[in-house]
């Protein structure tokens, strides 16, 4: 069984976005994919790595994946493995923590804590 809990690492600006508008429709990548993309816990630093590289100032997202329902598909990406895609705009209301990102000693990216 899935984790019901994903991972939409944004930047400042899409991070205000998705506070001012309480949606987010998706990054430039996600619009041209017709998803949001979404990481695990255990995909996420290598998701920031990957795909966020030498950028500064990046926010985590953590969304409840139940709250999206059938919008969720798991589907094969890296290297075969299943990530969370949502196939609909990213409702603040299914954000249940966020935060900056931050990583811990061994550099792994720390998830938010929710208040």
């Amino acid at each position: 069984m899935q984790t019901p809990t994903a991972y939409k690492v944004l930047t400042a600006d899409q991070m205000a976005v998705l506070e001012r508008d309480a949606v987010f429709a998706g990054a430039p990548i996600d619009l041209a994919d017709g998803y949001v993309h979404l990481s695990t816990h255990a995909q996420l630093t290598e998701t920031v790595d990957k795909h966020f590289a030498g950028q500064i100032d990046l926010w985590v997202a953590a969304v409840d994946l139940d709250a999206m329902g059938d919008a969720v598909k798991w589907e094969a990406s890296r290297g075969g493995a299943l990530f969370p895609h949502l196939y609909a705009p990213l409702p603040l209301a299914a954000v249940f923590a966020y935060g900056p990102l931050e990583r811990d000693a061994a550099g792994q990216v720390m998830l938010p804590v929710a208040g």
